[in-house]
């Protein structure tokens, strides 16, 4: 056994790679370790391409394991189920950061499997599983233009903090991850509190010096193993097979791209018959070379064509400059009965988004290596197959739903009130997609922030999103990139043609979340600084609008919204309140629908899924214990004993007082048995409490002289 290993500094931490120990079957396989977190990650590609294929079927899996730190999952069966949320999106990172470096054309299906093996829970280790992932595909056979690096940025008083613990990163007002070549940048995915294009541009220029300092100690590793890259071999159209396919379908594409008139479906579907027309062509002439790459050359014309018209014209599919943003429409409580509710458009693409509140117990429980235990602010993306008007499986983790869900919620969930006594909810958003034509998750930014101030919570400002585009000119012999067209808020087809999906969303202040997804090998950073202003642009006008439909945080609750409050107890009525083995407090719960929690010094927290479940919740207690006796209120109450000194009244829940002699009536009294009896019911006023904390109350007080 023949052990490789590398290491580097980035940041406060020592990144070691290893290969060689572990997985000596796979075609790479490296643990990448900080401290005592290690990840392994493996890469297989398969050496059969199956016929006809023409994309790339790469799958990233990452795995969270309990063993990892030290413990045995908590389920029937004792082991891990299906992945986690958290999973999904760190395999996601992977994904995304990876994927662009492979060779054009390389369609064999290739595996990466990341796991954590161990865990210290000082550092995440989705960091370490991205470049533990980029060392085993360089030094793989399988063909890759890598390596990269990846780090993650923090800032906390202003300072930025270079791949931050989890203790530091909880008091930081940004999470950035970035990956990079040496030369251009690859996958962002950020969370941030408001942070200026300023600062954000000094951000991602500190993460790409960083990164660049993991690439060399993987490109020494790699040199180590010795494994020669196999033979590329790629899908792609002849030269006189794609001129074929140009001749035949150039015009017809014209016609139809250059008609801004035409939607969504009406130009797929022009399209479409274009692309069967050509189709029926060749198959009459038996042209079978054309053929079996045709779906491949069609696209590769079609997209040619659109990029001429944004490069030597300025104009888009649909008629747009490229700044211009779509028609926007946005309504604000569209369902009254829900607890919040709205209906956001830009173009085609339809979001309707609901809110509901919950009680904090309704907090998503997490399990996970690293991070907090539980999360009361949820954002969930559906993208239903109607949307696109396609008929398609329903139900399941969706890796693009989560990750578009995810997304928009680090978008709206840093103007959230903070989580204490003003607002103790759980809060969930639904984003239903109504319809799709490109940046749905944007949509759902904008459309969760009109819900969420429909439903009264108190926003500091709304959110909005956009997504930029670029269209790139590329020598074909260096890979340089000669000129460059950024376009706002790109359609569905400018994504599928395009080279960049730049994701951005935010306030009017700055920025609160960010996602990069690109199809190049790389886009230079300066390229991703500029775009951050004409999106900055987009983003005010939509704030614009959606401020004009509701501008602040309803204030009138609906009868339906959650209520919450506090009923002060006698500290000796929590046992009966509580009842015996928790029996009372469950039969109240069960009966009211509402959450009650009971401090020790009495105070009785009630949070309601409605004002009438609120009213029932208070009702059944103050029957169970008494209503809170408070100085200066008017009660009824029974005569329960008569002494020399005064009278003591029960009222209802076992709580007593003490009716003084003196202050029975304005007039003298003697003999208090001449005045009061036993068992009758009298209303007094509480005029306090004695040292000893005892109610003291007055009759004379309430009667007329």
């Amino acid at each position: 056994m023949q052990v490789f290993e590398e290491s580097v500094m980035i940041g406060p931490e020592l990144l070691t790679f290893e290969t060689g120990k572990l997985a000596q079957f796979a075609a790479g396989a490296v643990v990448c370790g900080a401290g005592e977190t290690k990840v392994l990650v493996t890469v297989v590609s398969d050496e059969r391409l199956d016929a006809g294929r023409d994309f790339m079927p790469l799958q990233v899996e990452y795995r969270e394991k309990s063993y990892a730190q030290g413990k045995i999952p908590n389920t029937f069966m004792r082991r891990e189920g299906a992945p986690k949320e958290r999973e999904l999106l760190c395999g996601r990172v992977i994904d995304r950061s990876i994927r662009p470096l492979f060779p054009k054309g390389y369609y064999f299906e290739t595996q990466i499997m990341a796991n954590v093996l161990c865990s210290d829970g000082e550092q995440d280790p989705d960091i370490l599983a991205a470049n533990a992932a980029s060392a085993a595909l360089a030094l793989s056979d399988v063909p890759w233009n890598g390596p990269i690096g990846v780090v993650r940025i923090g800032r906390v008083d202003g300072k930025f903090v270079v791949n931050p613990d989890m203790d530091t990163l909880s008091g930081s007002d940004l999470n950035l991850i970035y990956s990079c070549t040496a030369e251009r940048s690859l996958m962002i995915e950020t969370q941030a509190r408001e942070i200026t294009n300023k600062d954000f541009t000094a951000a991602l220029k500190l993460a790409h010096s960083e990164a660049s300092k993991l690439i060399e100690p993987q490109r020494r590793l790699a040199a180590k193993v010795g494994n020669r890259k196999r033979p590329v071999q790629v899908v792609k159209v002849d030269v006189p097979v794609l001129e074929k396919i140009r001749g035949l379908s150039e015009e017809h594409i014209k016609a139809v791209v250059n008609n801004p008139t035409l939607g969504k479906f009406e130009r797929g579907k022009a399209l479409g018959k274009a692309m069967e027309n050509v189709q029926d062509i060749l198959k009459k002439e038996n042209d079978e070379a054309a053929l079996s790459r045709f779906s491949l050359g069609f696209d590769t014309v079609k997209k040619q064509i659109v990029r001429e018209n944004v490069f030597q014209k300025n104009i888009r599919v649909d008629g747009r400059s490229l700044t211009d943003v779509r028609d926007l429409y946005c309504e604000a409580g569209i369902y009254p009965a829900l607890h919040g509710s709205s209906l956001f458009s830009r173009g085609n693409t339809q979001v309707l988004c609901t809110v509901t509140l919950g009680a904090p117990e309704d907090a998503q429980k997490l399990d996970s290596i690293v991070g907090p235990p539980k999360k009361r602010f949820m954002v969930h993306y559906s993208f239903p197959p109607f949307s696109v008007n396609e008929v398609g499986k329903v139900g399941g983790l969706n890796r693009r739903e989560v990750g578009h869900g995810t997304l928009a919620e680090k978008a709206l969930v840093a103007l959230l009130p903070p989580e204490d006594e003003n607002f103790p909810y759980s809060v969930r958003v639904n984003s239903e997609v109504m319809a799709s034509d490109g940046s749905s998750s944007m949509a759902t930014v904008c459309g969760g922030s009109l819900a969420l101030m429909d439903a009264g919570i108190p926003l500091k400002s709304h959110v909005a999103g956009i997504s930029v585009g670029l269209m790139t000119n590329v020598d074909a012999e260096t890979g340089e990139i000669k000129n460059y067209k950024i376009l706002t808020d790109i359609l569905g087809l400018e994504d599928h043609l395009g080279d960049m999906d730049f994701k951005i969303a935010g306030t009017k202040k700055g920025v609160t979340a960010i996602q990069l997804d690109i199809k190049l090998p790389g886009v230079p950073l300066h390229i991703l600084c500029e775009a951050l202003e004409p999106a900055y642009v987009a983003r005010k006008k939509i704030l614009d609008l959606m401020e004009k439909e509701i501008s602040k945080p309803r204030d009138t609750q609906r009868q339906d919204t959650p209520r919450r409050g506090t009923i002060v107890i006698q500290r000796e009525s929590i046992g009966r309140l509580i009842g015996p083995s928790g029996s009372n407090i469950r039969h109240l719960q069960s009966v009211s629908g509402a959450r009650l929690t009971v401090g020790e010094d009495g105070n009785v927290h009630i949070i309601s899924r409605s004002e009438k479940s609120f009213k029932v919740a208070k009702s059944m207690i103050e029957a169970l214990v008494g209503r809170e006796i408070i100085v200066g209120e008017t009660y009824t109450g029974t005569v329960s004993a008569i002494k020399d000194f005064g009278a003591f009244i029960d009222f209802d829940g076992g709580q007593q007082g003490l009716l003084h002699i003196s202050e029975i009536s304005h007039e003298p009294v003697t003999a208090i048995a001449d005045v009061l009896s036993v068992g009758q019911q009298i209303t007094v006023l509480c005029t306090g409490r004695d040292f000893r904390g005892n109610l003291k109350f007055s009759r004379k007080a309430v009667i007329n002289k």
